[in-house]
């Protein structure tokens, strides 16, 4: 059944609806209120609640796809979004369940799948054996940055945290538990604005930077002096970043059809693992690199249709021996077993290499594929 989620309305007298999403553990208002001021001139500003929180109804199960169908419920017409953590990964939701009525989307603070499943189920079964107490306690740590701790804003904050009915935040939990649409990000057409803060230990930059990859049209921005509670940290900041994802140019349509349709590709063919170590290893100095390889070797020639990936998998193999490059040769022979490559045609290629790229070269070869099948299930 679908939760109620109550609404708030944060005023403004401009003319277009914006929406905005909590996290966990918030409310609307205390989180969003004095960003909401600075966009009243030109937003009519609505927030709305999760279960359990604020004036919103408890609610003992549901899943992110419930919330943003609750959304959706509640709100008529088109509308610009924004969304911290949990409100994030229901924008997500949103963009894919309702593109044709988000118009743009401010992301902050969240990701295709926050944190691990099991941790998630791990919090939900202690907050419903303990209560929330230990969680007040806990998170200013996991809240907010060093500069934001001991302020009244943070404090109000924490004072919501303690009011939230601990059933309906176990399942929020839970409904966390099951939010993972990393391989459909590239799916979302609207423009999206993720927003990171540089001492988030929750959803740090890389999981921003995983979204804006991901998406259509994408862009990332890292607020320097923020933790996980961006608009109360920096409601000046978040507001203008606001402004800034409604009036965004759409990017470029072929770069956008190439970027998203590689990560789709890279993420089947190297694994979700693979890539989100690449991801959350790339910074300031190797994103735009990152953003290359998606686009161009993965979004502009792997998805050609004159070859089938078993094919595009021999190649690259034989290119690789013949390069002696070992750490790809590694991740692309997980890549050929996923494409559908048995271990014996596999086998045929690389004795073909030592023909034609030397006998030391087809030797390592053989060295990394034992090795590589002895990690790989049968």
């Amino acid at each position: 059944m679908t939760p109620d989620v109550a609404l708030d309305d944060l005023g403004g007298t401009g003319p277009e609806l914006l929406v905005l999403g909590p996290s966990l553990g918030t409310t609307g208002r205390g989180l969003w209120a004095a960003a909401a001021v600075k966009l009243a001139d030109r937003f009519h500003v609505l927030a709305w609640e999760l279960p359990g929180h604020g004036e919103a109804p408890a609610a003992t199960e549901f899943t992110v796809a419930d919330l943003a169908a609750a959304v959706l419920e509640r709100i008529e017409g088109s509308f610009a979004y924004a969304g911290v953590s949990l409100g994030g990964a229901v924008g997500l939701q949103l963009l894919l369940d309702a593109p044709d009525r988000v118009t743009s989307a401010a992301l902050f603070s969240t990701g295709a799948r926050i944190g691990q499943p099991s941790g998630w189920h791990d919090r939900a079964e202690r907050v419903r054996r303990e209560g929330l107490g230990w969680l007040v306690e806990d998170s200013p740590q996991r809240w907010f940055a060093p500069a934001h701790r001991g302020g009244a804003e943070a404090k109000a904050l924490l004072a919501d945290l303690a009011a939230v009915d601990p059933e309906s935040y176990a399942a929020a939990c839970d409904a966390l538990a099951g939010f993972d649409v990393r391989a459909r990000l590239a799916d979302i057409a609207p423009p999206v604005l993720a927003v990171a803060g540089a001492h988030d230990p929750v959803a740090p930059p890389a999981s921003l930077r995983h979204i804006a990859d991901g998406v259509q049209d994408g862009r990332l921005v890292i607020v320097e002096d923020a933790g996980h509670q961006i608009p109360v940290e920096a409601p000046a900041v978040a507001a203008q970043l606001i402004r800034d994802s409604v009036d965004s140019e759409p990017a470029e349509p072929l770069v956008d059809r190439h970027r998203a349709e590689g990560m789709r590709v890279r993420r089947e063919v190297l694994g979700d693992a693979h890539v989100d170590r690449a991801s959350a290893g790339a910074d300031e100095f190797t994103a735009e690199f990152q953003q290359f390889i998606t686009g161009y070797a993965w979004g502009s020639i792997w998805t050609r249709p004159g070859l089938d990936r078993r094919s595009r998998s021999l190649i690259t193999l034989t290119a690789l021996v013949a390069g002696g490059h070992e750490e790809e040769l590694a991740m692309h022979l997980r890549g050929a077993l996923r494409n559908g490559l048995t271990r014996d045609e596999i086998k045929e290629c690389l004795l073909q290499t030592a023909i034609y790229c030397g006998v030391p070269s087809a030797n390592t070869a053989f060295r990394i594929a034992q090795r590589v099948f002895g990690e790989e299930q049968p």
